[in-house]
């Protein structure tokens, strides 16, 4: 029997939020369960949409890569 483990190499997550510091909050836990799995921040994409009623919506991309 073969028995063959495979690593993730890549991993891009997609986060929003109706305000940037539970978008912060939410990526920082993110990076505290990558880190577990030895992925780091590649980068990060973010950008801020202002609705018809004149709320805030923020959302962001967060490249993964493993540090190995």
């Amino acid at each position: 029997m073969n028995f063959q483990l495979d690593y993730l190499k890549d991993k891009v997550e997609f986060f929003e939020a109706s305000s940037i510091k539970d978008l912060e909050t939410k990526i920082a836990e993110q990076i505290d369960h990558n880190k577990a799995i030895m992925m780091e921040v590649h980068s990060v994409t973010h950008q801020m949409h202002v609705l018809e009623d004149g709320r805030r919506f923020y959302s962001a991309v967060v490249h993964f890569k493993t540090n190995m």
